[in-house]
């Protein structure tokens, strides 16, 4: 319920002073009716000025209201470039090829430590030991090569070394034909031949999904789509390999 200010009502007619003769007198009244005239536009002007809008309260994320996400716009890579870190792989099992590239680190060392890609001969350069054999290599094992390198050369008495695979390039499928995104994918994790046709954005309008083909040198696989998404003959499902050409007709 509002209140509103009750103002003293002033008559334009007051009484003009005793004493005063006729020009003071009208003098004194047009005073006091310009003054009255004033407190009412003031007066107007309180009462027609709108009332302060009330908070808006934040708005929360769709997410966080509640509303399903959407799928698409989570996909959806933020703005800037992500940190690069260790590519998932066994560090015991995993062997070491050409285009990888190697976070190695050499405690006490900058020189030494640092990004090194592996050259198509198999090669790295590292500063202090020159050329090192990486291809062929588990991490474990060019730890060892680099640890034994340093203490021929009486850098570092006890040399503490760790090599991690920051990304992997040596290892890659291919895919091609009627699918949204043909080219080659690196294999870095085991992947089977549904979770490479997904990578590659699903099919076109027109692929033949059950006369998929993965070359594998000289042997040819057979894969139908329609029946492994619906659990039938799931042994079409095989783990790609380093090499192997989908195609999709």
């Amino acid at each position: 319920m509002k209140m509103q200010q009750r103002l003293p009502v002033f008559s334009a007619s007051c009484a003009a002073p005793a004493g005063m003769d006729g020009h003071i007198k009208l003098a004194f009244r047009i005073t006091v009716s310009i003054f009255l005239l004033g407190v009412g536009a003031n007066l107007h002007a309180f009462q027609a000025a709108p009332a302060p809008a009330a908070p808006v309260p934040d708005q929360k994320p769709a997410a966080e209201a509640g509303q399903a996400p959407d799928p698409v716009r989570m996909g959806a890579a933020p703005g800037g470039d992500k940190a690069v870190g260790a590519a998932p792989v066994d560090r015991k099992s995993y062997t070491i090829g050409a285009e990888d590239v190697l976070s190695i680190v050499v405690w006490g060392n900058r020189e030494i430590s640092g990004n090194y890609t592996v050259r198509p001969d198999g090669m790295i350069s590292v500063p202090l030991i020159k050329e090192i054999q990486a291809s062929g290599k588990t991490p474990g094992q060019l730890e060892e090569t680099i640890a034994q390198a340093l203490r021929d050369r009486k850098m570092v008495i006890d040399p503490n070394v760790t090599v991690s695979v920051g990304a992997v390039h040596s290892r890659k499928y291919y895919i091609q034909g009627e699918v949204n995104r043909s080219g080659a994918y690196d294999l870095a994790v085991p992947t089977t031949v549904l979770e490479g046709l997904v990578n590659a954005g699903g099919f076109r309008d027109f692929a033949k999904r059950s006369k998929i083909r993965i070359l594998r040198g000289s042997k040819e696989l057979k894969f139908n789509y329609d029946q492994v998404i619906h659990a039938k003959h799931l042994e079409q499902n095989v783990l790609l390999e380093p090499g192997d050409q989908i195609i999709v007709p």
